[in-house]
């Protein structure tokens, strides 16, 4: 099982590689490996989920160095957690992709695609930090490409700030890397956190600031308050599948905070333990109101989702910021509701401007769609869903995390701004739904391209998410209280990775 954890980094790398010389077998065989290999990961995800419920700490020892010296993966209950959200995303993605065709549009997708994969689930594992700002490139060169792919202006204009940015954003990450290394010898997150407890005090402002410095990074991944200007123009005019894969993308910002921030800045590293709460909560609720804005002021469907992927996000920082095991698990909940919901909007976007032909997806009056009736169920499905409503999964999401703030002085401010924002988002999407299906020209001829059932399986694929959190509502709330737990347990981690032995050879 242990070489299971290492198969979910070392697969989508493989098939990567298979997929560059596979162009040579044509579209079909490409599609066909992309295909297996995300179901593959699919099943790993699971598996890996199964292993993660013994609540023991998996250690995978590269080179079959230990801790510190070697490259270290650990699997625990989030990263099982986050790697099967990647997967299940993934294959909803891929699957519209090859069904409109989109993949024909460029060179290599597929080979990207793979190593996008790579390097999200590579975040998700190491226990590295080192490690992880590699991962953050390889995923980042590969979304450089994806992003692109299909070409167009906005698109290349979009993609141009998205790359500025987070270069920007990888200078920043080797300067926080070098000041801790420096700070602390180690790049390791069990031993980074180990030796934070015992650090001299007059290193400990040096070892604050690189941690704050390390919060801003991480607020570039995850389009934090005032760092969230790239996301609304990059998602909205990228190609939709790319858009809905992207959808996880914003969340290892969130992930990167909770691992690295939570372990190195637990309980155990006195005067320093959690000091950065109040920062990402309060930027947290400044992102959530411009993104409720950003969907007011939207011209178009997909710049719509995209603003709507930005309050998801936003709602995620509130509930990392109230730190505590309850608000860790709401959070939780909520990411697997935001995640898959907003690619599921993304793919349900592009349905709706093929539907429309020239008008594509801007609020204006347009000849009524193919199967429109089918299509508006679906995206007042969806629009309750993302904004919150009951009885949907997102309702429940925001719920929990209200209730984890009852005792925290903040309430209010939490409450206030989530119940504006809300109501906001509500009334946006309900305009943008009379404009798209109500507001019609009397036209009988069809506008745009008919309905392709293929593609629209993946679209409701993804947002039977919804009631199937509310469905399983019970178990999946114990499972994300499980893993709130261990995640606040940073003692245990930090054991688990720096006492795990060498295997020895047998002889």
């Amino acid at each position: 099982m242990m070489q299971l954890t290492a198969w979910a980094i070392l697969l989508p790398l493989i098939a990567g590689f298979l997929l560059l010389f596979a162009r040579i077998g044509g579209l079909r065989l490409q599609r066909s490996l992309n295909l297996l290999v995300v179901l593959g990961l699919v099943f790993i995800s699971f598996e890996l989920v199964k292993l993660s419920l013994t609540g023991v700490h998996q250690v995978y020892l590269s080179g079959n160095w230990i801790a510190p010296f070697g490259i270290v993966f650990v699997l625990d209950q989030l990263s099982a957690l986050m790697l099967l959200i990647t997967a299940l995303l993934a294959l909803g993605a891929l699957w519209y992709a090859i069904a409109t065709k989109y993949d024909q549009k460029g060179s290599h997708f597929h080979v990207l695609f793979q190593l996008q994969l790579f390097g999200l689930n590579g975040a998700f594992l190491t226990g590295d930090l080192f490690n992880l700002f590699v991962f953050f490139e390889v995923l980042l060169l590969a979304s450089y490409g994806l992003l692109l792919h299909g070409n167009g202006r906005l698109r290349t204009k979009a993609g141009l700030h998205y790359v500025v940015i987070n270069l920007i954003g990888s200078t920043l990450f080797l300067f926080a890397v070098g000041a801790l290394y420096g700070a602390l010898g180690t790049l390791n997150i069990a031993d980074m956190a180990a030796k934070i407890s015992i650090a001299p005090a007059e290193d400990l402002g040096l070892i604050a600031a690189a941690g704050l410095l390390l919060l801003v990074v991480f607020g570039v991944k995850a389009a934090m308050f005032p760092l969230y200007l790239w996301l609304p123009s990059a998602y909205s005019h990228t190609s939709a599948p790319v858009a809905a894969l992207f959808a996880i993308m914003t969340k290892v910002g969130i992930y990167s905070i909770i691992r690295v921030h939570g372990t190195i800045f637990g309980i155990e590293a006195g005067d320093l333990a959690s000091f950065y709460t109040p920062w990402v909560l309060g930027l947290g609720l400044i992102t959530l109101l411009l993104a409720a804005f950003g969907v007011m002021a939207s011209r178009g469907l997909r710049e719509q989702v995209a603003y709507l992927v930005l309050a998801s996000v936003a709602t995620l920082l509130i509930g990392v910021g109230l730190n505590s095991p309850q608000a860790l698990a709401a959070t939780l909940y909520y990411l697997m509701h935001s995640t898959l919901i907003a690619g599921g909007m993304f793919l349900l976007a592009d349905v709706i401007s093929r539907g429309r032909g020239v008008h594509e997806d801007r609020y204006e009056s347009a000849p009524i769609m193919p199967n429109a009736i089918l299509i508006g169920s679906v995206f007042m499905f969806g629009a309750v869903a993302m904004t919150g409503m009951p009885p949907l999964s997102g309702f429940f999401g925001k719920v929990l995390i209200l209730a984890a703030a009852l005792d925290n002085v903040w309430f209010f401010s939490v409450l206030g701004v989530i119940l504006v924002s809300s109501l906001l988002m509500i009334i946006a999407m309900a305009r943008a739904g009379s404009l798209l299906f109500y507001r019609t020209q009397p036209v009988n001829v069809l506008p745009g391209e008919p309905l392709n059932r293929a593609a629209f399986s993946a679209v409701i694929g993804l947002l039977a998410a919804s009631p199937i959190l509310v469905i399983f509502a019970n178990p999946i709330t114990a499972y994300t209280e499980s893993v709130a737990i261990q995640v606040f347990d940073s003692a245990t981690y930090i054991e688990a990775v720096l006492s795990t032995p060498a295997t020895q050879k047998a002889e």
